[in-house]
């Protein structure tokens, strides 16, 4: 299995596809494996990293507090193992942070970014919801965390839809879900996330701000403000499918997707090795 190292921290990641590179970075739990509904689809198109973050999955565990700097530091050192100089991004609510924390941090690094229901500043909801999810985890324990966690994270017919799966999917989370420290203290770092205007402003990279329009976690508003603040943003709203529209409306996702693909990849095809 391969490994990116970053300090004393090791990064499991895998690689699927050709083409140019696009780095996958998932939400709080931080495990590859979300993205698999995108899978099929994306690796089509690009040379497909994916990676568990720091404290997650096959990743070095138990990490401690890290800041997003940090984090973003860990995904340009799995886009360099990989064998790339530079890589589109595409993550999801803190993943999409991530990104958005390397284009400021290695201008040149990251080619485009696609933010799926993420912000560029926490808004009163999110800090709240935030809140009490902390607090089962702490007062309640994993298993009160674990069983919460859908009710933030899909629309409620779909969570009645896929009970079962749900319910399997919460038996295999405790293998690869970060500490509670380590949980505790990255909701924390991201929370404080608010990067200066005049910075978001100056960015020159295509991102786009996606969200969808029932995210119980994040208000579509998040997106819709960032998009207005980067110097390149573009907002798209989804009608349905919560805070993890990816998995819950996978066709809609990727017809947004592909609608800012196509552009870039006409802007990018005669300049970029297969490989990068």
């Amino acid at each position: 299995m391969p490994y990116a190292v970053n300090g004393n921290i090791s990064l499991h990641y895998e690689v699927r596809g050709e083409g140019e590179t696009l780095i996958l970075s998932s939400g709080l739990g931080g495990t590859s494996g979300y993205w698999q509904p995108q899978m099929e689809y994306l690796s089509r198109r690009f040379r497909v990293v994916t990676y568990d973050h720091a404290g997650s999955g096959k990743s070095s565990r138990s990490v401690g507090a890290r800041t997003v700097s940090q984090f973003a530091s860990d995904m340009l050192a799995v886009i360099r193992a990989s064998g790339a100089e530079h890589a589109h991004v595409l993550g999801h609510a803190v993943g999409g942070i991530t990104g958005l924390q390397l284009a400021l941090d290695a201008p040149g690094v990251v080619r485009s970014l696609v933010m799926g229901n993420a912000w560029g500043e926490a808004d009163p909801h999110i800090a709240r919801c935030f809140s009490v999810r902390m607090k089962l985890l702490e007062d309640s324990g994993l298993d009160a965390y674990i069983e919460a966690q859908p009710l933030f994270l899909y629309p409620a017919t779909w969570i009645s839809e896929y009970d079962r799966e749900l319910r399997a999917k919460a038996g295999r989370m405790p293998e690869h879900i970060p500490s509670s420290l380590d949980l505790s203290s990255r909701v924390e770092a991201f929370l404080k996330f608010a990067p200066p205007p005049g910075d978001l402003a100056r960015l020159d990279v295509p991102v786009l701000c996606l969200a969808t329009k029932d995210d119980m976690l994040v208000p579509w508003t998040c997106s819709q403000r960032l998009a207005q603040q980067l110097g390149n943003g573009i907002f798209k709203l989804l009608p349905w499918g919560g805070h993890g529209s990816s998995e819950t409306a996978p066709e809609d996702f990727e017809a947004a997707l592909e609608a800012f693909y196509q552009p870039i990849g006409e802007s990018t095809s005669n300049d970029c090795p297969s490989h990068s």
